[in-house]
């Protein structure tokens, strides 16, 4: 085999070996794009409760727009995602419900940027507060003034607020400055009603404290800060 027709089998063979690493390059990312996708429709509705109640099957849900961060909801801490414009639905038990959120937007910068500064600027709202009775089965939306320039969004964020509006496009409340001093609504872990506290106090008197233990921990989950401060001085007198 002369030396051109050798340099004519390895470009071949080369080019195929393109065509097959651009083929299975194209598939990982489509496999890639499939999995982002899959994880986040698995996120996109979070629970706001522990325990399993009764009423969550008739649970309401808030939606919230990428630029809205909810932190906690009825005083329990709501999970953090890498991506910060993911867009999520929170599932609320029918009731009254405190969400506690900021309202965050980004804006890339113009001009040139120095080596190891960012290029965007991060626009970012105080704590923000929103108290409303959610109805079962409803759909609740978070609704406020949208910036068409940093500028803009930057002079807004002073006396900033969002409303909760109804499927109706009816504002039920009006979010206000939070403060980690604020009262808040219990997490509402079911607690054990009467004829189940009674099969409780049966199972302490036939020698099984499962039952007592559940309720404490039912009761501790709904008690106020000041109640768990007066029961542990209590019980270590």
């Amino acid at each position: 085999m002369s030396v051109v027709q050798v340099l004519r089998v390895t470009r071949l063979e080369l080019s195929h070996y393109r065509r097959w690493r651009y083929a299975g390059q194209a598939m990982l990312c489509a496999l890639l794009m499939l999995l982002m996708t899959g994880c986040s429709s698995a996120v996109t509705k979070l629970e706001t409760w522990e325990g399993s109640p009764a009423t969550a099957v008739n649970s309401a849900t808030l939606e919230a727009p990428g630029v809205i961060h909810v932190s906690e909801v009825n005083g329990r801490s709501m999970t953090n995602y890498m991506m910060d414009d993911l867009a999520l639905d929170y599932a609320l038990l029918p009731g009254e419900n405190q969400v506690v959120f900021t309202y965050k937007t980004i804006w890339a910068k113009s001009g040139v940027v120095q080596n190891g500064e960012s290029k965007v600027h991060v626009i970012e709202s105080e704590p923000q507060v929103v108290r409303f009775e959610a109805a079962p089965n409803e759909t609740y939306r978070f609704e406020f003034d949208k910036p068409s320039s940093r500028r803009q969004a930057e002079d807004m964020m002073p006396a900033f607020s969002a409303a909760i509006v109804g499927s109706n496009g009816e504002a039920l409340a009006q979010s206000s400055v939070w403060s980690p001093g604020d009262s808040v609504v219990a997490s509402r872990t079911p607690v054990p009603s009467e004829s189940s506290s009674l099969a409780a106090e049966g199972e302490v008197v036939s020698g099984n404290g499962e039952g007592s233990l559940n309720r404490l921990k039912a009761v501790w989950e709904t008690a106020s800060d000041e109640e768990k401060k007066a029961f542990l001085r209590w019980a270590f007198e």
